[in-house]
């Protein structure tokens, strides 16, 4: 019998005003916060990203005309900048979308942005 194939996504968490809306929260609140970030990290067939500093902290390359210009910031703007990422084998595209909808970031004022991999790792 042939094995079920996994496909592999890459999760992006976009924080929007997610941090605003979050530091608002009453403690349990947040305590409950960093706890479904756990439970995803914990998830079968993810693996977890490495935590990022904040977007102030981004330099962003480019290379023009040969030449390398560097520009501190990220290249989004700030409302929607990256706040982390996981990677994520999962059976199909329903199996990713029900994962993201438990990221925090998701529900309060982020988004969550899923990518198929087109590489096997």
């Amino acid at each position: 019998m042939a094995e079920e194939q996994v496909m592999k996504y890459v999760v992006l968490i976009y924080q929007g005003t997610a941090l605003e809306r979050q530091a608002a929260l009453s403690e349990e609140e947040q305590k409950q916060v960093y706890a479904d970030y756990h439970g995803i990290n914990q998830t079968p067939g993810v693996t977890p990203g490495p935590p990022l500093g904040q977007p102030e902290t981004a330099t962003t390359v480019r290379v023009e005309s040969g030449k390398t210009l560097t520009t501190d910031g990220p290249f989004v703007g700030m409302k929607e900048a990256l706040g982390g990422f996981f990677v994520l084998e999962a059976d199909d595209l329903d199996a990713a979308i029900e994962l993201a909808a438990r990221v925090p970031a998701a529900r309060y004022g982020g988004a969550v942005e899923i990518r198929p991999s087109e590489v096997s790792w």
